[in-house]
């Protein structure tokens, strides 16, 4: 692979050191040129380095046509720019030349030249528009690609990378007691070191860490803080130290040059800022084998799993984060693996060699769909109820996309979207909204498969004007000349003569196959006189998600005060009319856990809106505290905690299935024949109608669950689960 890397030469700082050592470790097995448009220091340091380098520091127009001449009589594969002057020639030459270009975005471009009115209005402006050229876009991290995202960027054409550095680090030059002998810091064998290096600005937030330290202190004496740093607030910060911590545990050790020891001489690496990217402070601790607790902002949640690689709490939370300083005191074999784990990904995500080997999978991606010829129609629309903050409808999504991916990793998905911004940012695809034909028309005209699903989309039961919009888009996909897969879904109730004849009409004459997710589906397209598509009974794609580490789980139930080594109950509740009727139900029920097996009951909601006002109420009327949870944006977390629970009792037909994939004991409350439908599908008989729900059976379908354990097969699930995917490829391989 030949490679030419676009630069203008001035640069300093994350992006110097990101590119040379970027091109250095290329360089070792690929063919490799720098182009400085610049002569200094940049071009001389990567000579130095031996990397092959060129400098063209003539006017715009004559290092153009150098560049044309090179790039087509040596035959490079790719163009890679970097900066404000790269950029526009980059922009220039994909006009002439039929190479791919790709950029790496080091920065926000609209930060950029910031104090600099001039220079902002010119190059700012030119790099602004070039940006907007180039068809792939590479950010300096995940906060980053999100960023771009955010604003209007492809997000199937988006990759990250973080600048790499060095694994193994090398031995430091002190050890750890003679380094933190020269702070004056007091220890013995015991001592816990927790540290931080950092600019004491507002920013990042040292007081909160002083309060929290503070707080771990009168638990845990024997404990000392390293503030490595200067800045303008360090008198105030020392004032605070000598107030509220005993003598001596806090040192402030100023400015230090000697990162590795000052790492090396930690057990704690600590970071409490109020923003963030994606700090190099935190990788400094992770070559260190440091265990890690920040705040949860920024970059810093793509970059550390809590619970695994480190702690996340919320900024200004010095309650949470004294606990995390605490625990991790009293528990060493924990915080020597939090140190291990973020060691491992570190190395394999945040070192320069990985940094090589993911940028190189960068340009095989890109010249594999730059190759592929030009098709009049391709990708996949899907429709269905995303972008409404219902987490069992996202991992509905989640899982379609990974089938399509598994078909073909390249190909282009458009999402109908209520929220087409959050679908975007969440699922990194094409995403429209759902209910503008001005913009998804124009995209199905595109598009060679329409999937209508998952979920229960066909019933009128929630309104019938959604099922009308259901209708309406088949009808419009077809009508612009795509296949049409309902995909995963389930079926009814469609109440009414005329809404059955319409939605069956609609059906077979549009629909080309449909999948279900139980057999009750089945006998109601029977019913409804469905008869022409091909109909296959297979599972809910979204068995087919795995469940977060128990690491990753226990660190967010820590982070919600709940113990992970606890034995809990879990109630998923949503609003529904009569809910007022059944609440004693489920508030005797909830009392029944506790008292007959001591366990804990957990309210969680899986659609935040509509499940915490019923829960809240239940919990109210409760003599003892229970915790209420709101589904974080990573199923795997909610599968995994599901994985925990001694029983789950549902309304939610998705806290079932999730909970079904972990094989939990389950009881229904069914307010949807859905429900009652799938709880029949895997074989499970503890389930009531939610008109006869009381406290008596509601308990007595607990105590089923939980004496009889009724098995049932994950695996059958997961391979009818997997029969979508398979149903999906044969129709996209089917011609027009």
């Amino acid at each position: 692979m030949k490679i030419i890397h676009l630069i203008s030469g001035g640069d300093v700082g994350g992006a110097k050191t990101h590119v040379l050592s970027l091109l250095e470790g290329l360089g070792r097995t690929q063919t490799v040129r720098l182009v400085c448009f610049t002569a200094g220091a940049f071009a001389d340091d990567a000579k130095a380095m031996g990397i092959d380098t060129l400098v063209l520091d003539g006017g715009v127009r004559s290092s153009i046509r150098a560049l044309e001449r090179m790039i087509q009589e040596e035959r490079f594969d790719i163009v890679h720019c970097h900066g404000s002057r790269a950029n526009m020639i980059g922009a220039i030459l994909k006009r002439t030349i039929n190479v791919p270009i790709v950029t790496t975005v080091h920065s926000d471009y609209r930060l950029d030249y910031l104090g600099r009115p001039f220079h902002r209005l010119t190059y700012g402006t030119i790099n602004t528009i070039s940006l907007r050229m180039f068809d792939y876009h590479i950010g300096v991290s995940d906060a980053m690609v999100q960023l771009l995202i955010s604003r209007g960027f492809n997000p199937q054409k988006l990759f990250s990378i973080y600048n790499g550095v060095a694994f193994p680090p090398e031995k430091p030059s002190l050890s750890r007691g003679e380094y933190l002998e020269s702070l004056g810091v007091s220890y013995d064998e015991d001592t816990v070191v927790f540290g931080i290096a950092a600019r004491l600005n507002p920013v990042k937030d040292i007081a909160t860490l002083i309060r929290g330290f503070a707080g771990a202190c009168r638990k845990c004496p024997n404990i000392r803080l390293v503030i490595a740093g200067d800045g303008e607030e360090r008198q105030m910060l020392e004032s605070l130290a000598k107030e509220t911590c005993p003598a001596g545990s806090v040192v402030f050790a100023g400015w230090v040059k000697d990162t590795d020891s000052f790492y090396h001489a930690i057990d704690v690496n600590m970071l409490t800022s109020l923003s963030e990217g994606a700090p190099y402070a935190l990788v400094e601790g992770a070559r260190m084998r440091c265990a890690t607790i920040a705040t949860s902002v920024g970059g810093i949640p793509y970059m550390m799993e809590s619970g695994v690689t480190g702690l996340l709490f919320t900024p200004r939370d010095v309650e949470t984060l004294t606990s995390y300083m605490v625990r991790l005191v009293e528990n060493p074999a924990f915080r020597r693996k939090l140190g291990e784990n973020f060691y491992e990904k570190a190395e394999q995500v945040y070192s320069a060699e990985a940094t090589v080997r993911h940028q190189l999978d960068i340009y095989r991606t890109i010249l594999r769909q730059t190759a592929r010829p030009k098709e009049k129609r391709r990708g996949v629309m899907i429709c269905g109820a995303y972008g409404k903050g219902n987490a069992g409808d996202e991992a509905i999504l989640k899982a379609i996309l990974r089938q399509l991916q598994h078909i073909d990793p390249d190909m282009p998905v458009c999402v109908l979207s209520h929220n087409p911004k959050a679908t975007r940012l969440t699922h990194h695809v094409g995403a429209v909204y759902v209910f503008n034909p001005f913009s998804f028309l124009p995209v199905m005209r595109r598009t060679k498969l329409y999937i209508s699903g998952g979920g229960s989309l066909i019933q009128n039961q929630t309104s019938t004007r959604s099922l009308n919009y259901y209708l309406l888009s088949i009808r419009l996909a077809k009508l612009t000349g795509n296949r049409v897969l309902m995909y995963g879904c389930g079926i009814g109730p469609v109440s009414g003569e005329g809404c059955r004849k319409s939605a069956a009409r609609v059906i077979d004459r549009n629909v080309d196959a449909i999948t279900l997710r139980e057999d009750l589906s089945a006998e109601e397209l029977k019913t409804m006189g469905v008869t022409k598509p091909k109909v296959y009974v297979t599972a809910d794609p979204a068995l087919l998600l795995e469940a977060g580490s128990e690491g990753a789980v226990d660190g967010f139930l820590l982070g919600n005060n709940i113990d992970p080594a606890g034995r809990y109950a879990l109630f998923v509740l949503r609003e529904w009319q009569g809910f007022e009727a059944k609440k004693q139900a489920f508030v005797q029920s909830a009392k029944y856990v506790k008292d007959a097996y001591g366990l804990t009951p957990i309210f969680f909601a899986l659609e935040p809106g509509r499940d915490l006002p019923p829960s809240r109420e239940v919990a109210r009327e409760l003599p003892f505290e229970c915790p209420m949870l709101s589904a974080p944006a990573d199923e795997k977390l909610i599968i995994g905690m599901m994985k925990k629970m001694q029983v789950v009792v549902s309304m939610r037909l998705h806290a079932l299935i999730f909970a079904s994939s972990v094989a939990a004991p389950l009881v229904a409350v069914s307010y949807d024949p859905k429900v009652t439908g799938f709880m029949h599908y895997i074989g499970q008989k503890h389930c009531v109608y939610f008109e006869d729900v009381t406290a008596e059976n509601l308990c007595a379908l607990i105590d089923g669950a939980l004496t009889e354990r009724s098995e049932y097969s994950v695996d059958r699930l997961r391979a009818l689960a997997a029969q979508n995917e398979e149903i999906a490829k044969e129709l996209l391989e089917e011609p027009i």
